[in-house]
């Protein structure tokens, strides 16, 4: 989130809905993006107002959490900001799993 002390309790920010990704963490899920992105200022979704996407003033509201016996396999999780069409941008994960 670009602004995290502005947005504090608003709608996609609150107490409740950061405690729901906590909850998921807890019983093993995996933030796939943080094993291999460990900075800030990578968002997947932005507010048409104000030119925020090319100031990149966004949140990162779309997530691909993994069971922690598949994180182990994971290879790359990413965000595809360039694509743009929406106010979101694709995400996705790279998985070695052997299919035999």
């Amino acid at each position: 989130l670009a602004r995290p002390n502005q947005n504090r309790n608003n709608t996609m920010f609150t107490f409740e809905e950061r405690g729901q990704i906590d909850e998921l963490l807890d019983i093993g899920f995996v933030d796939s993006f943080r094993q291999f992105h460990r900075e800030g200022k990578n968002y997947s979704w932005w507010p048409y107002y104000r030119n925020a996407r090319e100031r990149n003033l966004g949140w990162r509201i779309d997530y691909a959490f993994v069971s922690k016996n598949i994180a182990p396999k994971l290879k790359d999780a990413f965000i595809l900001p360039e694509i743009t069409g929406s106010d979101h941008c694709p995400i996705g994960v790279e998985l070695g799993i052997d299919l035999i």
